[in-house]
């Protein structure tokens, strides 16, 4: 209408498009609340196990489809643009009103803007803690309400910058008397997106084949799921062919986690801020709580504390290089985390420039990883923090490795294009 009143033309396919994503979302949510009905009105026993793994492989799919971009046009609304900066990426996400915006200008130089009212904070704002040599990046999310995992509020924005986080720190009010409540919310929210906090994936091989049918194996006795359950889950899938090895024993929601394969397993800290305002009964108890821990931003109480807290969740390592002959380099340290690319001596390789694996032979490591300083180890050894490392590469290992991908194949007498030239002998 107001391109009518202007005198601008209409395209026709403009208002169907936006109607028919908007339907099409809402039949997924329809679909969605009635499997979830049907799965709460159902009895398990062995009768109903069938049917029951059929229902949520069926809700793992929808849910899938539900945070996919609608098809034949653009995603409905703007994500965050935010770059990656530091050694780590920590994402704050709450209810609207918590203080995350105060957790962020407290312990970053980043100011950010607070009130009393909610929805203060509309986009995401990055800050950067430095502690202990290195950076950490803390990311200021916009609150999200119930019901952010079908896309309510911009709870779909702020759920795909919390799935490229290194570590998830949910923040409630403690003060408002309903921290608990405001936890299971925020858990149940990021559960139905594919967030696995605080958990591991299950010791399960699973591959696609191109035939040969459905084998399954097992190197342990499995009790929450059987070979029955798989067979309808792959069904489900349209999985014909394919081939399943447990080492562990898996309930079927983990094995549907890992059919989908987008899972994202992250470590979580829950934050009760606002502390001061809540009875010492109530510290003690919070303070009991595995993976929790209590905060308050106005009174400074706990700020070390949450510090060294998101230090080990983090995992992070740091790890001193040593020249041959010469004193380790104690003022840049290599920052190693168990999230992106691992603690051992190849990460640390790859991260200085992996071509030095081509030519790598040994390392020699001093510090708490190893029995005795130094010692000679592999690739595969674990760094701990604050070990040093010298590596050594193999004799000769300079020759003809400095660029491995225009490296000449043949004799060293011939050019290129005598090479190229030559003939290849006959297989005989």
């Amino acid at each position: 209408r107001r391109r009518e009143r202007h005198g601008q033309p209409v395209q026709p396919g403009a208002v169907d498009s936006v109607h028919g994503s908007g339907s099409a979302m809402s039949g997924l949510v329809e679909k969605i609340k009635d499997i979830e009905k049907e799965i709460s009105r159902t009895q398990i026993n062995k009768a109903t196990m069938s049917h029951l793994c059929s229902l949520r492989a069926k809700l793992a799919r929808y849910r899938t489809e539900l945070l996919q971009p609608p098809k034949g046009g653009s995603s409905a609304g703007e994500g965050f643009d935010v770059e990656k900066v530091g050694d780590a990426r920590v994402a704050l996400i709450g209810f609207p009103s918590v203080g995350k915006s105060t957790i962020l200008s407290t312990f970053t130089s980043t100011k950010s803007e607070t009130a009393s009212y909610e929805f203060t904070t509309l986009t995401c704002i990055p800050g950067v803690i430095h502690h202990k040599d290195c950076r950490i990046q803390l990311l200021d999310l916009p609150g999200i309400i119930e019901g952010a995992s079908e896309g309510k509020g911009r709870g779909r924005q702020v759920i795909g910058v919390a799935r490229s986080a290194d570590l998830v720190l949910i923040v409630v009010d403690a003060g408002s008397g309903k921290a608990d409540r405001q936890k299971e919310l925020l858990e149940f929210e990021l559960e139905r997106v594919g967030i696995r906090l605080n958990q591991t994936p299950p010791n399960v091989y699973f591959k696609r084949k191109a035939g040969g049918g459905v084998s399954i194996s097992a190197t342990c006795r499995l009790e929450k799921i059987n070979e029955a359950a798989v067979q309808q889950i792959l069904h489900e899938y349209k999985i014909h062919n394919a081939e399943v090895l447990f080492r562990e024993d898996c309930t079927v929601d983990q094995f549907i986690d890992i059919v989908e394969g987008n899972r994202k397993y992250v470590r979580c800290l829950y934050i009760y801020h606002k502390i001061d305002m809540s009875s010492m009964e109530e510290v003690r108890r919070v303070s009991a709580l595995p993976d929790s821990m209590a905060l308050s931003c106005r009174s400074r109480l706990n700020l070390d504390l949450f510090l060294d807290k998101v230090w080990d969740y983090l995992g992070i390592v740091r790890v001193y290089t040593k020249p041959r002959g010469k004193k380790p380099d104690f003022g840049d340290p290599l920052v190693l985390t168990q999230g992106r690319h691992g603690i051992t001596v190849e990460s640390a390789c790859k991260q200085v420039h992996r071509s030095i694996l081509l030519g790598f032979d040994y390392a020699m490591v001093w510090g708490t990883s190893v029995k005795h300083t130094p010692q000679r180890v592999g690739l595969a050894h674990a760094l701990e923090d604050e070990d040093v490392i010298q590596i050594v590469k193999k004799k000769n290992a300079d020759k003809g490795l400095n660029d491995p991908n225009n490296a000449k194949k043949g004799p060293e007498g011939m050019s290129r294009n005598q090479i190229k030239k030559t003939k290849k002998p006959l297989k005989s």
